[in-house]
């Protein structure tokens, strides 16, 4: 019979399992109740194996994983650096080019601590912290394994969740800042700078992609939470009376952005945030639910943060109807307001803000591509079905000969006329075997694959391969440009 203790870490194992805990240090062999969780762990089968193949085809490594591992942190490769710079570029076409209203932002890391201090990061960016005593693990309060409930915890305590950094020669605590923990301060307060470098009115917005930080008690579930992130942020100003009507327009048309990025309508729930969930700047939050492979998750939040934000950082606060609670600032040098141009008056906005984190995008991306297809021989492919603008890789030339110099240069040519469209990467792909070669690139979501053969060099065509279709279609090489080009703008 095991005691409690071991029964409470072979329950964790399953828990682990579930929730892909792939760098925790725990290594148990399960050889009790494996039937009662055989359900949990097929579950994780799809995570497992999208995991795998991200590390596999070089889309996501774990960081520092020569020195084993460093929790909560991973790094992007080749493809999935790509995949994340046409999702974050995606974002921004939408956000900033295709719209009038909205100025684009790039704002610094460190972050000054009186930033912090009043916008309640300081007092309130914490999560409560429970140590389970049986397992010797910890985890937040509300994220306590079935298996742990019945075990000795501690009581709750307040874990503040940002990171610090001395600034600075001289380490003695007096000078320090913070990893940003979120991008929409930068964003709140440069608002001032931005509406008098620009002539924008109410209603703007001012979009920022970007890295922040936070120290998550239990990192998990591969990229889904992390202690360094990117995020997508746009703050909305609009006139105070209006922020309803905007909230909702600004929930539909994240919503149909994220269809458009290969996200499918059934996979996705709208969950209106109530009572203590809700956060104390919000007067209304609607959270873009995604079933991810570990369950139903938030993709983005779209919060309705009234005057709260412009309203704290303001100076001469008493000047303004602020409605939001503030605390004083007496360090502020800047109202934050701006002059509305029908009433002549001068308002603090109220803020909506679609907030998205990119690496949460990737994974649901990445998840919706995935497939495993049964092909007429009865064998097997695994596909990544992106969509054509998110592709990491537009497309592979192939020559038939990797050793044939002439098949190998007119590849190279053929390469380069693409790659200079500017649609994305284009590459090579000499592996002198099109059947691998084909299923490499179905692997990793290449859209077309262009054979170079013998009848490029004689009769000057090339095989196009569809992805999707696996169709092949002859054309002259003359005409492979306007070919790709008009590919991708379908």
């Amino acid at each position: 019979m095991h005691n409690t203790r071991d029964y409470c870490k072979l329950h964790l194992v399953l828990w682990f399992k579930r929730s892909n805990y792939e760098d925790s240090p725990l290594h148990i062999i399960i050889s009790l109740r494996l039937n009662n969780y055989k359900d949990q762990i097929l579950a994780a089968k799809t995570m497992d194996e999208l995991v795998a193949l991200c590390k596999r085809r070089g889309f996501i490594y774990q960081s520092s994983e020569i020195y084993g591992g460093l929790q909560g942190l991973y790094d992007y490769g080749p493809l999935g650096v790509e995949l994340k710079n046409n999702l974050k570029m995606t974002w921004w076409a939408s956000m900033v080019y295709e719209r009038d209203d909205i100025e684009g932002l790039d704002a610094s890391i460190l972050t000054h601590s009186d930033v912090l201090k009043h916008s309640g990061h300081e007092d309130t960016f914490t999560d409560p912290l429970i140590d389970c005593k049986s397992c010797g693990l910890r985890f937040r309060s509300d994220q306590i394994p079935e298996q742990c409930k019945d075990e000795e915890l501690t009581e709750p305590r307040d874990f503040n969740l940002m990171f610090k950094t001395n600034v600075g020669p001289i380490d003695d605590g007096s000078s320090f800042a913070y990893l940003r923990p979120e991008t929409a301060q930068q964003i709140f307060i440069n608002f001032k700078n931005i509406v008098d470098s620009t002539s924008q009115s109410l209603p703007f917005g001012i979009a920022q992609i970007g890295k922040a930080f936070r120290n998550e008690i239990t990192p998990r579930n591969f990229i889904f939470r992390v202690r360094e992130f990117e995020q997508m942020e746009l703050e909305f100003f609009v006139k105070p009376g209006t922020d309803e009507e905007w909230h909702k327009k600004w929930v539909d048309s994240r919503l149909e952005w994220w269809i458009n990025q290969g996200i499918s309508k059934n996979k996705i729930q709208l969950q209106t945030i109530e009572g203590e969930e809700l956060s104390h700047y919000s007067k209304s939050t609607i959270d873009i639910m995604y079933k991810f492979p570990h369950g139903l998750e938030e993709l983005e939040g779209i919060a309705n943060r009234t005057d709260f934000d412009l309203g704290s950082h303001s100076k001469n606060q008493n000047e303004f109807n602020i409605t939001s609670k503030v605390i004083e600032n007496k360090a502020s040098n800047a109202k934050l307001a701006i002059q509305d141009l029908d009433s002549k008056e001068w308002v603090i906005p109220y803020v909506i803000e679609p907030s998205a984190g990119v690496d949460r995008g990737v994974l649901a991306v990445l998840n919706e591509a995935f497939n495993i297809e049964k092909l007429p021989d009865g064998k097997e492919r695994t596909v990544l079905s992106f969509p054509r603008h998110l592709s990491p890789i537009k497309a592979a030339v192939v020559p038939l000969k990797k050793n044939n110099n002439d098949i190998v240069e007119k590849a190279k040519e053929i390469k380069n006329r693409l790659q200079k469209c500017q649609l994305g990467r284009v590459v090579i792909e000499n592996t002198g075997n099109i059947g691998k070669s084909y299923r490499k690139h179905d692997e990793v979501g290449t859209p077309l694959c262009i054979t170079v053969d013998f009848d490029t060099l004689d009769k000057g065509t090339v095989t196009v391969r569809n992805r999707d279709t696996m169709k092949q279609d002859v054309i002259d090489q003359s005409k492979i440009v306007d070919y790709f080009t008009n590919y991708f703008k379908q």
